[in-house]
C-alpha cells in the first residue's frame, strides 16, 4: 500500500488522476531498476512517498540520488514513490528483491493501488535472459514491447510507426508442438504475472525490455531508456541521447565499492 510522505504536502496525495506509473520488474541483470534510476535523477524526481509490502527483501540505505552532503544521509527503503506532476509522471522504484512466493500478493496489491490511485497507465521496464531466445528472437533488435488490450486501443498505432518489434510467443512444447504458443519471459520475475493480471483487469499496461546477461549492466539500462524515451519523451532526443542522462551518486557503488560515510 501507499504511504505518503509528511514533508510531501499536497503531491503526496494517493490520487495520481491521469498520471503514467512508470517501474522496474526485479529481472535479469536489474536493468529496469538502473533504468529507473537514470529517470528518477535525471528528472530530479520528488520523493513522495513508500509502498509498504511484506512482499519484499526488507532494506535500508542512504540517499541513492544524493547531490550534497545535506542530503546524502536521508534514508531510503525497498520501495519507494517519486513524482513529476509536469510531466503526469510517478514511479514506484523497487529496490530489493521479492521474497518466496509473494509475486502474485504484490501483483494483486500493486494494481489495487493502480486502480485506486487514478493511474491513466502502467510502464514496466524488464529484461529477458539473453541466451534463452528462442531463433526468431535472435533476428534485429534485442528490445521487446507488451501491450495490455486497453492499451493497445490507444498507442498501438504509435509502435508500428517507432517500429518496434513486439515480444514473440514461443512454442509451449518446442520439438513436440509447435503450433501452441505461449508468452515466456526467461529472467523476467513478475513480468509476465503483472502484465497477465492487466490484461485480466482491464488495466492499461506496457512492458518494454532488453534481452541481456548478467554482468556490468549499465550499458543496457542505457539502451533501455532510450527506447522508453522514444515513446515517452522524457527528455529531449538527441543524437547521443545517453549523454543527457545523469548518472544517480549510488553507481559509485556498484561492484564492491566502499561503503560511503554518510552511511554511518
Amino acid at each position: 500500500m501507499f504511504v505518503p510522505c509528511e514533508r510531501g504536502g499536497g503531491s503526496a496525495s494517493s490520487d495520481f488522476k491521469g498520471f503514467t506509473l512508470l517501474m522496474p520488474a526485479v529481472s535479469v541483470g536489474n536493468v529496469g531498476q538502473l533504468a529507473v534510476d537514470l529517470v528518477i535523477s535525471t528528472l530530479g524526481m520528488t520523493k513522495v512517498g513508500y509502498f509498504y509490502t511484506d512482499c519484499l527483501v526488507p532494506m535500508v540505505g542512504n540517499n541513492p540520488y544524493a547531490t550534497a552532503e545535506e542530503n546524502s544521509m536521508e534514508l531510503s527503503i525497498n520501495a519507494e514513490v517519486y513524482s513529476l506532476p509536469s510531466k503526469k509522471l510517478v514511479v514506484l522504484q523497487i529496490r530489493s528483491p521479492f521474497i518466496k512466493n509473494k509475486y502474485r500478493p504484490f501483483c494483486q496489491t500493486l494494481l489495487s493501488w493502480v486502480k485506486s490511485s487514478k493511474c491513466a497507465r502502467v510502464v514496466v521496464l524488464s529484461s529477458s535472459h539473453a541466451y534463452q531466445r528462442d531463433d526468431e528472437q535472435l533476428l534485429g533488435t534485442p528490445l521487446r514491447y507488451l501491450l495490455t488490450p486497453d492499451l493497445e486501443k490507444a498507442v498501438g498505432g504509435l509502435m508500428q510507426e517507432l517500429k518496434w518489434k513486439e515480444m514473440e510467443k514461443v512454442a509451449a512444447y518446442p520439438g513436440i508442438n509447435e503450433t501452441e504458443k505461449v508468452l515466456h519471459i526467461p529472467g523476467g520475475g513478475i513480468t509476465k504475472m503483472l502484465f497477465t493480471e492487466s490484461c485480466s483487469k482491464g488495466i492499461q499496461m506496457a512492458v518494454l525490455l532488453k534481452f541481456c546477461s548478467e554482468g556490468d549492466n549499465i550499458p543496457d539500462a542505457f539502451v533501455l531508456v532510450n527506447y522508453l524515451n522514444e515513446w515517452l519523451q522524457l527528455i529531449k532526443s538527441e543524437v547521443n541521447a545517453s549523454s543527457q542522462w545523469k548518472i544517480p551518486s549510488s553507481w559509485r557503488l556498484l561492484f564492491g565499492n566502499g561503503l560511503p560515510p554518510a552511511l554511518f
